[in-house]
C-alpha cells in the first residue's frame, strides 16, 4: 500500500512539473512575442509630449523635496538622489582628434580639445548608505570654461557644460506618469509596492522590476571600474543621441586596483583616494555615443527601451583623464557637496530629449533651489 502511494505520488508530482514547465514556457513564447511585436519599429524622431506631463511633473517635485527633507535629521539639505559622493575630482576631458565631422557639434566641434571638468562619482540612493549594500552608481561631469549661450540662463552655470549618467543602460520606468506613480509610492515609503500600483495584474510592472532590480548591483572595486549610460536621449546637432562612459585602462599606466575592504562603509572613496592620491596614478575613461536608428525600436520617449548595440553601436568621441590629485579634503568635500549637476546645463546642440529629461529640468532645478537655500540657512546658524 505504501509503495503504491509513493509510486502515485511520484507520478503526480511529475506531471505537475511537466504541467509548470509547459506553462512557463508558454508563457515565456507568449510574453517574446508580445513584446518583439511592441518592441518593433519604426518610431518617431520628434519628441511626444503627453498633455499632463506639466501636471505629473509638480507632485514629483512635492515628492523629491519630501525625500530630501526625510533624509536631512538636522543635517545639510542632501539630493534626493545620489546623496553620497565618493569624490569630487578634476578631470581633463579631450575631443578626439579623428572625430567624423557630423559628430563635431557643441563641444565636441574641435577635434583635439582638452576642457578642464569636474567628475562627481557617487551611490544612487538619497541617504548615505554603506558601500557594500546593492546601489546604482553615479557620474556627473561638468565642463568648465565652454563658451556660448546655455539652454538654462543661470549665470552660476552659464559656462558650464554636465553630462550625468548611472551605471545601467535601462531606466526603471517609461514616462513622466509612471514616475510620477513609482516615486511616491517610495516617497511614502512602500517601495515593494512601487512597481505594483494596484491589485490589477495590467498595471504590473514585471518588467521594470527586473531593471530596479538590475541596477542596484553589486559594488565594484572601485568607483573607476564601472560603465556609466546616460539612459535618455538627447541632441548631437542632428542626431539623436544616447551616451555612456567607458573605463579604457588601457590608455593609462598600467594600475592594479587593490582588492577592497568592503567592511569599511566608504571602500569606494577609498579606493578611489588610493589610486589617485596615494598611489599617484591616473584613471581613464572614454565617452561614446550611439546614433538613434528611427527605423528600429530605439525610442526616445521610453528609456526603460534599451538601444540595440547591434543596430547603432557606440562610437568614441572623446577621451577623459582623472589626473593624480589630493581630494579628499574638508573644503572640497564641502565644495562637491555644493555643485549642481544638472543635464539642461548644456549648449542647444546638446539638448535633452524625451520626457525624463524635461523632467529632469524642472526636478533638479526645484531641489537644486531648495537644497542650496536651506543649506545657506544653516551654514549661517
Amino acid at each position: 500500500m505504501l509503495k503504491r502511494f509513493w509510486l502515485w505520488l511520484g507520478r503526480l508530482l511529475g506531471k505537475t512539473l511537466v504541467f509548470l514547465l509547459v506553462v512557463g514556457l508558454g508563457g515565456w513564447a507568449i510574453g517574446a512575442a508580445y513584446y518583439s511585436w511592441k518592441f518593433s519599429g519604426p518610431v518617431s524622431d520628434e519628441e511626444q509630449i503627453p498633455a499632463n506631463e506639466a501636471a505629473y511633473t509638480e507632485g514629483i517635485i512635492e515628492d523629491a523635496i519630501r525625500v530630501v527633507e526625510q533624509h536631512r535629521d538636522n543635517t545639510r539639505v542632501l539630493r534626493d538622489a545620489h546623496a553620497k559622493a565618493h569624490g569630487c575630482v578634476k578631470a581633463e576631458v579631450t575631443v578626439r582628434a579623428d572625430l567624423e565631422e557630423t559628430l563635431r557639434q557643441g563641444v565636441l566641434s574641435e577635434p583635439g580639445k582638452t576642457w578642464k571638468a569636474w567628475v562627481r562619482l557617487s551611490n544612487g540612493n538619497a541617504y548615505p548608505q554603506f558601500d557594500r549594500a546593492r546601489d546604482a552608481r553615479g557620474m556627473a561631469i561638468k565642463l568648465l570654461d565652454v563658451p556660448g549661450d546655455k539652454l538654462m540662463s543661470n549665470p552660476r552655470h552659464a559656462s558650464e557644460q554636465d553630462f550625468v549618467m548611472f551605471n545601467h543602460p535601462a531606466f526603471f520606468v517609461r514616462d513622466v506618469a509612471e514616475y510620477r506613480s513609482n516615486f511616491a509610492a517610495q516617497a511614502d515609503g512602500r517601495k515593494a509596492l512601487a512597481f505594483f500600483p494596484s491589485w490589477d495584474p495590467r498595471t504590473w510592472e514585471v518588467r521594470h522590476l527586473i531593471i530596479a532590480l538590475k541596477t542596484l548591483s553589486p559594488a565594484p572595486s572601485s568607483p573607476v571600474e564601472t560603465t556609466y549610460n546616460s539612459i535618455a536621449p538627447f541632441k548631437l546637432g542632428p542626431h539623436n543621441i544616447k551616451y555612456r562612459v567607458i573605463p579604457t585602462p588601457e590608455n593609462c599606466p598600467a594600475y592594479a586596483i587593490p582588492k577592497p575592504n568592503t567592511d569599511l562603509p566608504n571602500f569606494l572613496r577609498s579606493a578611489l583616494y588610493q589610486q589617485l592620491s596615494l598611489d599617484r596614478m591616473p584613471a581613464c575613461f572614454a565617452l561614446q555615443v550611439q546614433r538613434q536608428n528611427p527605423s528600429y525600436y530605439m525610442p526616445i520617449e521610453d528609456p526603460s527601451v534599451e538601444w540595440d548595440e547591434k543596430i547603432a553601436p557606440f562610437e568614441t568621441v572623446a577621451d577623459i583623464r582623472l589626473p593624480a590629485q589630493d581630494f579628499d579634503s574638508t573644503e572640497q568635500n564641502l565644495f562637491c557637496d555644493n555643485l549642481s549637476f544638472n543635464p539642461w546645463h548644456a549648449l542647444p546642440e546638446h539638448r535633452p530629449i524625451g520626457g525624463i529629461n524635461r523632467l529632469r529640468k524642472a526636478v533638479y532645478e526645484a531641489v537644486s533651489a531648495y537644497r542650496h537655500d536651506r543649506n545657506a540657512v544653516l551654514d549661517q546658524q
